[in-house]
């Protein structure tokens, strides 16, 4: 009869927020850029542009399209940046100022794509 290992393994529910249960610095900032990142990857997609295409349209090289489609160091996209791409892809951008309540501790970034 041969021995069976048992392997437990814990699973924990995520707070929605891929980053923050990773513990990445700016993890607020890092969601809302990859919410960016993946309007910018949709319109793309659904107007079958290649990566060229889509570099010539939003003024920039087609290295960046590809890094931004692979997930590579979206940390160095600037907020300025993708919300300039989608204004360029025929997008209206809309940044709300809020007070936080007075039970939340800090503030934070959030995107909400229509």
């Amino acid at each position: 009869m041969a021995n069976t290992i048992k392997t437990i393994e814990t699973v924990k529910k995520s707070s929605g927020n891929i980053f923050a249960d990773l513990n990445v610095d700016d993890s607020d900032g890092m969601r809302a850029k990859a919410e960016l990142a993946l309007a910018i990857l949709r319109l793309i997609e659904d107007r079958r542009l290649t990566q060229i295409e889509a570099a010539q349209i939003l003024d920039t090289d087609q290295s960046h399209i590809s890094k931004l489609k692979r997930g590579r160091e979206l940390r160095r996209f600037t907020f300025d940046r993708l919300m300039g791409w989608l204004i360029k892809l025929d997008q209206n951008v809309t940044l709300t100022v809020k007070q936080k309540s007075k039970n939340q501790k800090n503030g934070y970034i959030q995107v909400a794509v229509f």
